[in-house]
């Protein structure tokens, strides 16, 4: 497992510096597929206004602009979930105070997971993709996978979406322009590899696509559940929740209505960005953070 500096570039030393240095909450913000870490800038920046200090830590080899991972999709081939976990936990490790932590679909999968190793204080998994006991597969959550998993060598692929599968999975609750204007600014290949891992995760008991959902120290939860989100549905989300509910610490589910998966990016991101801030101000007014 990772635990040292070695693996975190030069950006993400600096953002843990600074945090460090401040001596404010840190709040880590973990992206999911096809985005990457400055999907979650604005969301910094609230954050941050609200008295935190926010760390964007990219997957292991992210480019750092959308234009520059269009250009090289093949940086982004073969990267695992349990990759990209123990890079997020070397970062953690850094850090003077147990953050926040905030993710979205594979992130919101992977927050579970920082989460269960007691790495964060507390933690909102936003349409969070499936951990192995998450059992309902919905039609729409196969068809928005269906672009990787439809061919078995995209396991060891980057794959990126057409216009028309990212409407579907991301953007259908938004209009045509919208959903043209975010394809433009923030869409960009995604590693195949963990698409098949959370497919596969019930049928795998050594799968890296699992969640130790009772450990005690997992802190404070809540989900967040796109309304109209076909990638993950709420079916898939409240199965997570039904799970993570059996902790003895706090575990909440909220839905956002006429919401679909680019809800952290679409013109609606406030409302969910605020929701997010709610719930770690209330559960840190309850329980000091430490």
């Amino acid at each position: 497992m990772a635990n040292t500096a070695s693996t975190l570039t030069d950006h993400e030393a600096q953002q843990v510096a600074r945090a460090n240095a401040g001596g404010l909450q840190p709040v880590v913000f973990v992206h999911g597929l096809w985005l990457l870490p400055s999907s979650w800038d604005r969301w910094a920046q609230v954050f941050e206004e609200a008295g935190y200090a926010a760390l964007t830590p990219g997957w292991p080899d992210d480019p750092r602009t959308v234009a520059e991972a269009n250009a090289r999709p093949e940086v982004f081939a073969n990267k695992t979930v349990g990759q990209v976990a123990d890079h997020f936990e070397a970062v953690i490790r850094q850090l003077k105070r147990k953050p926040i932590i905030v993710g979205h679909s594979f992130g919101g999968l992977l927050v579970q997971i920082l989460a269960g190793r007691g790495l964060a204080a507390a933690t909102v998994a936003i349409d969070p993709a499936p951990f192995r006991g998450v059992l309902p597969l919905p039609l729409s959550a196969l068809r928005s996978a269906w672009p990787v998993l439809g061919n078995p060598a995209n396991r060891g692929r980057a794959v990126a979406l057409t216009f028309e599968q990212f409407r579907f999975a991301f953007a259908n609750a938004v209009s045509g322009e919208e959903a043209r204007e975010l394809y433009a600014t923030f869409a960009v290949p995604a590693p195949g590899a963990p698409l098949f891992q959370a497919a596969t995760a019930n049928f795998n008991p050594w799968t890296e696509a699992k969640v130790d959902t009772g450990n005690p120290n997992r802190g404070p939860l809540l989900i967040i559940s796109g309304e109209k989100d076909n990638t993950v549905p709420w079916a898939i989300a409240n199965a997570s929740y039904k799970r993570q509910a059996r902790n003895g610490n706090v575990t909440e589910i909220v839905e956002m209505a006429n919401r679909g998966h680019a809800l952290t990016v679409d013109s609606g991101w406030r409302e969910v960005a605020d929701t997010s801030l709610r719930f770690v101000q209330r559960v840190q007014a309850a329980v000091p953070l430490h």
